[in-house]
């Protein structure tokens, strides 16, 4: 298929290729279809040399991404040319351009059918793969007889014949009722003995699609087939052809033992003596070798061998020596074989009698869950997870327990919910798994699903013999400065139900354990309160009579949240105060939680309702993830295992978008996530205010220069944000709900009655990935979406593509990778938009990529904590501040708010103990890492104010961080804000460049 004839054809790719810019690229382009149009129009006037170049420069055209829909007919027309070297053009511009449902395809059925049935065998191969390629069902109809005639036939010569099995087997995919199963059989089994491994190897692909489809028609077939896997493992009548690298045929021995594993046992002893002479000769002859093609080629047909022998539930003898042979595998260095290894020992978990010897290469799998290769460390996970019983559950508990803390966030959450299914299952004592669970939320809070603690509430209430151990834990707990909302939520729980179990223990005393559990309540979500609020009526209820000092602290909460925002906070506060004054009677009313039925965890229910082996479906998830884009559309769907009170699974569908790659662990999560506090909870497939599907789902920073293409947004680019009219008013306060995202890194960051966003983000150091989740809360789509991040001077922003249509009820994911370049308090805005039905929405919102976001919390000793302090001496690099308006808070309150403000608390530090002493580290590209150090000194008797002392190498640092400080401490009151005059602006002054600062001053 020469081309260099064609001096018109190379003149133009070469003009093409001189382009210097799209423009004119695109003008040359246009320029020459102007002149194909033409020639097209008269084409009476066209020699076939002139017309088959025309298509050729058509065909170059549509590879460069143009629309040629004017020349699919001359193409098509091409096919039916009498001469080879126009013919062989209209097939292959033809296969290129159209599909198997266009309809100009029709119009070459009879031109095809033609080239098949005549004599010609060139033009025979040219029309079976065209067919091949894109031949529907209306090719399977028509053309279904003329093929097999062709492959059955013995006058024909075996390329034709190749390409015949190979096109049958497309028009079977398309249409299976073109073969015939009652008279295909034989047929089947003659096409076996075929001695042409050509043939023979297209032959086999089109058997493994019949029996596939219905093997009992094939019974005859299986003798066949084992002959020729011992033709192929005794190396006989094989050409050197067909040999690679010392192989023989290793595409067959593939194919043949992939179509053994649809019968469901070999019966005749004979054939299955036969068998597994070849099966054993193919695990004593496999190992590893320095030739990498070698490898492969060599462990594919090992691999399917070891499938074979699985499904055969072969001796015992013989399933030991695959185990032994895959122990080997996973101990050597290269890590694609130890992949494997791990992979096939994974499905070896579900054959019989074979677990005691997997687990003799426990402690090597344990090692490979250190691997630096992520998807090595996932099939650890996998195989760990299946080989765990009652004999080794504490140690692999514990393995996975200290692997956590170092753990991928792409593996947490999995790592997390699998640790706590083995410790349900196979706890040797219930105290045992208290200690488990809270270790796990203590750990990876963020991780782990309200099921989880869910279940530890219900163990704990149904054994009265737990409950004061159980308790104690929670209190133990408790005392750490800094813990997760997860562990608040299950501490407050228990200790509102069994505290008054441990009064006569120091420091449990009702009123302890109430100014213990308080300190954290301004740190918590809306969820958490409403369990505060409810632990605080039975922290009072096991205390009647009551202490006053401690109801009277009780009742200014309860009085405190009586005008909360939130429904459910408001009617508990005021519920529980007017049940409070009830005295004894609160006993009765307030009494503990009955017993919960006995029934089966939704967590192990889900683990055993999975048929699927793990290593396919994480093989499946992350081929999906391979070919999605970054923008991800979640819609429901029914769930496949039943686990849980009407789960709901989400699949991911994929948009268009410029960008090509995806992070692995964002797809890979199963369970839909809804709160915002750090915490898995399945979503309602019934209509709900909250779709946040993947909002709690962990995020990569790893990947985070993985994107290949992204829209970077400049800083002159940045809008001022004003008070926008519009008919649609959000739900909740849109400030209140950005301080609580500045003090955590999850939570809804604006809602509206047709649109919800929420926010998922990890920090490290100075870089951070955010995703941004925009869900759709209607039946109906939301058209014209656009995200645009308006970034201030002092971060850059990179976002990637929103689709301009949310589908209804569904979830798009928007990742944005920031990264700081220097100390500021200004923010990054969004300026979000979109339109349901006749309704345009605009909305411009603060992102919480604020100053403490970049802070890693240090906890520095005295030795070292002085010397520092003296360092810096005094301005600009120390300031100090007496600060009035504080908001009133309690020492601990404080420390609480510093901790949620990574600000390490140092106790100790300083001899006052009204006063408090932190540190931080606060990373940015140009400072790196500085050590930031803050005195607090507050007055006993005014808690009003306080004398604020901070510290840095960094003036600029230095005095950010002190405002920074400051905003969070004093109590600015609230007034309703004047209405604007009309047609009027105010003139930003000229002086002021950074666009950053002016939004933070309008702000």
């Amino acid at each position: 298929m020469s081309l260099s004839g064609m001096r018109g054809l190379s003149v133009f790719i070469s003009d093409v290729r001189n382009c210097r810019n799209k423009e004119q690229e695109r003008l040359r382009v246009d320029k020459e279809l102007g002149n194909i149009r033409t020639r097209f129009k008269n084409e009476k006037g066209l020699s076939p040399y002139e017309k088959k170049k025309y298509v050729w420069k058509m065909l170059y055209i549509y590879m460069l991404g143009y629309d040629v829909d004017f020349g699919h007919m001359e193409a098509v027309s091409l096919i039916s040319a009498p001469k080879y070297p126009e013919k062989q053009v209209g097939y292959i511009v033809t296969s290129c351009l159209l599909n198997e449902n266009h309809d100009f395809l029709r119009l070459a059925i009879n031109a095809v059918r033609n080239d098949i049935i005549g004599r010609n065998e060139t033009f025979q191969c040219l029309a079976l793969t065209l067919v091949g390629n894109i031949g529907g069902r209306e090719f399977a109809e028509s053309l279904a007889p003329d093929v097999q005639k062709l492959l059955l036939s013995s006058s024909c010569r075996p390329l034709v014949r190749k390409k015949a099995a190979l096109c049958l087997l497309r028009l079977f995919r398309k249409n299976s009722d073109v073969v015939n199963v009652d008279g295909w059989s034989d047929r089947m089994a003659q096409l076996l003995d075929e001695r042409d491994l050509g043939v023979l190897t297209s032959s086999m692909s089109l058997f493994v699609a019949l029996v596939s489809n219905n093997h009992t028609a094939y019974w005859s077939c299986l003798p066949k087939c084992v002959k020729i896997l011992e033709r192929l493992a005794r190396n006989q009548d094989i050409p050197q052809e067909y040999t690679y690298y010392g192989i023989p045929s290793p595409w067959l021995q593939v194919k043949t033992m992939r179509a053994l594993q649809y019968f469901p046992t070999v019966e005749d002893p004979t054939t299955r003596r036969a068998l597994f002479e070849v099966l054993q000769r193919i695990l004593m002859g496999t190992d590893v070798v320095k030739n990498v093609n070698k490898n492969n080629a060599s462990h594919a047909v090992l691999f399917e061998a070891l499938a074979l022998v699985m499904h055969l539930d072969s001796e015992k003898e013989m399933m030991s020596q695959c185990v032994a042979l895959l122990g080997k595998f996973i101990a050597v260095r290269e890590p694609n074989i130890r992949y494997l290894g791990l992979e096939n020992m994974t499905r070896m978990l579900m054959v019989t009698d074979v677990h005691e010897i997997i687990k003799r290469h426990q402690a090597q799998i344990i090692t490979s869950l250190k691997d630096p290769d992520i998807s090595i460390r996932r099939r650890s996970l996998d195989l760990l997870y299946g080989m765990c019983d009652v004999t080794n559950a504490k140690d692999i508990v514990e393995e996975l327990l200290q692997y956590l803390a170092t753990a991928d966030f792409a593996m947490r959450e999995e790592l997390a919910l699998k640790a706590a299914i083995l410790a349900e299952k196979f706890a040797p004592d219930l105290s045992w798994y208290v200690d488990v669970i809270l270790q796990l939320i203590d750990k990876a809070g963020d991780f782990v699903s309200d099921d989880i603690w869910f279940r530890v509430v219900q163990f704990v209430t149904n054994n009265e013999d737990l409950q004061p151990y159980a308790a104690l834990k929670a209190r133990e707990y408790l005392d750490k400065p800094a813990i997760h909302e997860t562990m608040v939520k299950v501490s407050a729980y228990l200790l509102g139900e069994y505290s008054h179990l441990l009064a006569r223990r120091p420091g449990c005393s009702p009123k302890e354990i109430f100014n213990l559990i308080h300190e954290k309540l301004p740190t918590v979500s809306t969820p958490t309160i409403s369990i505060l609020l409810t632990t605080y009526a039975k922290i009072l209820m096991h205390s009647q009579p009551p202490d006053p000092e401690l109801q009277n602290q009780i009742w200014a909460v309860y009085s405190k949240y009586e005008s909360c925002i939130d429904a459910e906070i408001q009617q508990r506060a005021v519920e529980y105060f007017a049940l409070s004054r009830k005295g004894e009677a609160l006993m009765d009313i307030l009494a503990e939680m009955p017993k919960f039925p006995e029934r089966q965890s939704s967590l192990i229910k889900k683990a055993e309702d999975t048929d699927a082996d793990t290593a396919e479906l994480s093989a499946i998830k992350l081929r999906t993830q391979q070919q999605a884009s970054n923008a991800l559309v979640v819609t429901d769907q029914r769930p496949a295992n039943g686990a849980g009170p009407q789960p709901s699974q989400l699949a991911m569908v994929m948009i268009p978008t410029t960008t090509t790659d995806t992070d692995h662990s964002s797809v890979e999560q199963d369970q839909a996530l809804t709160q915002s506090n750090g915490t898995l909870t399945v979503v309602d497939p019934q209509p709900s205010g909250d779709i946040l599907g993947d909002l709690l789902s962990p995020l990569d920073l790893e990947d985070s220069q993985s994107q290949s293409e992204h829209n970077v947004v400049p800083n002159d680019a940045l809008a001022l944000v004003e008070d926008q009219e519009s008919s649609v008013k959000p739900i909740g306060d849109i400030a209140e709900r950005f301080h609580a995202l500045c003090l955590k890194d999850s939570g809804v960051l604006y809602e509206d009655p047709y649109v919800q966003i929420g926010i998922k983000a990890e920090w490290r150091n100075h870089q951070g990935r955010l995703v941004l989740f925009l869900g759709n809360k209607n039946t109906g789509p939301l058209d014209s979406v656009q995200a645009m991040v308006l970034p201030p001077s002092h971060l850059k922003v990179e976002v990637s593509l929103v689709p301009e249509i949310i589908p209804p009820r569904a979830q798009v994911q928007c990742p944005l990778e920031i990264v700081n370049i220097r100390p500021s308090r200004d923010v990054a805005v969004l300026d979000f938009s979109y339109k349901f039905g006749t309704v345009l929405v605009n909305n411009r919102l603060r992102l919480p990529a604020v100053l403490n976001k970049f802070f890693t919390p240090i906890q520095v000793s005295a030795e070292e904590f002085f010397p520092q302090w003296r360092a810096l001496a005094g301005p600009p690099l120390k300031l100090q501040e007496v600060v009035r308006g504080v908001k009133p808070m309690s020492l601990g309150e404080m420390a609480s708010l510093f901790n949620s403000l990574r600000l390490m608390v140092c106790p100790g530090l300083d001899p006052n103990a009204y006063n408090l002493v932190a540190s931080t580290t606060f990373y940015s590209e140009s400072t790196r890492g500085m050590l930031c150090l803050v005195r607090i000194e507050t007055d006993p008797a005014d808690r009003t104010q306080l004398r604020m002392t901070v510290a840095s190498a960094d003036p600029t640092l230095t005095f950010e961080l002190k405002e920074f400080i400051k905003e969070h401490l004093v109590n600015i009151p609230t007034a309703v804000k004047p209405s604007p005059p009309p047609q009027q602006t105010q003139p930003l002054p000229s002086a002021t460049s950074d666009p950053g600062a002016l939004l933070a001053g309008l702000l």
